[in-house]
């Protein structure tokens, strides 16, 4: 048994899996309640599934690209929790399990001869995102893109491309090839991990709980909202 947890968007979700398949799933979808809503969530799963914490092989979390502090929250309590138990820590790629959980959902009649792209909103018109074949291998590496109407034009030309997740929304309003296709209520869950969890679970494929960290990447830069930016401007700084 894997406790699945995933933070990287608004979406606050966990999940207990048996090899494959997830046996017990929740999720929180009010948006920014990581912090104080993960581990009590975390409790009601296991008590729900009438699970123990001894009854875990493994605590497997979604790495990133993501939210910097949903990450760093997610990341705090698997490795928290691993260390405590003396259980293995799994990181799964959160682009990695998108598609990995797209695909699992889509009939393979829609997905033949085509690419995949999961996006993270990462901000104003930026993106998190990777592409990726009908297979699940990854054709072009995680990327930070800011997004205009040339983005993704070299693959659209030869490839039907389906776009996904909590970025694609604002991706419809620019790009408009007639090669490119949205999927906006696609949502993440941490029922996504359990394929990628297990297989790194069978494969010993662990972390090292003193320096793994989530994958940012890019650098946070906090934001001043424009209630504090008023004051700071009187206060001349």
């Amino acid at each position: 048994m894997i406790l699945c947890i995933e933070t990287a968007t608004d979406i606050c979700s966990v999940a207990l899996s048996q090899e494959y398949k997830t046996v017990a799933l929740l999720e929180d979808r009010k948006g920014r309640s990581h912090a104080t809503g993960l581990t009590p969530l975390i409790e009601k799963l296991m008590n729900s599934a009438s699970v123990t914490f001894n009854d875990l092989s493994a605590i497997a979390v979604s790495k990133g690209p993501g939210s910097y502090t949903g990450l760093r929250i997610g990341v705090s309590v698997a490795k928290g929790l691993a260390f405590a138990l003396k259980k293995p820590l799994i990181a799964v790629s959160t682009l990695d399990a998108m598609c990995g959980g797209f695909l699992e959902n889509t009939p393979t009649s829609q997905t033949a001869n085509s690419l995949f792209c999961p996006m993270i909103d990462a901000r104003r018109m930026e993106v998190y995102n990777a592409i990726y074949d009908s297979t699940g291998k990854k054709v072009r590496e995680i990327k930070a893109d800011i997004i205009d109407e040339t983005s993704f034009c070299d693959l659209l030309e030869n490839h039907t491309i389906t776009f996904f997740g909590d970025g694609s929304a604002k991706c419809r309003e620019v790009i408009s090839h007639e090669n490119a296709i949205f999927h906006e209520d696609f949502l993440l869950s941490a029922s996504f991990l359990a394929r990628p969890a297990y297989e790194a679970l069978t494969l010993r494929q662990f972390e090292d709980m003193a320096y793994f960290e989530p994958y940012y990447l890019k650098d946070f830069v906090a934001t001043v909202s424009r209630k504090q930016d008023k004051v700071l401007k009187k206060q001349g700084k």
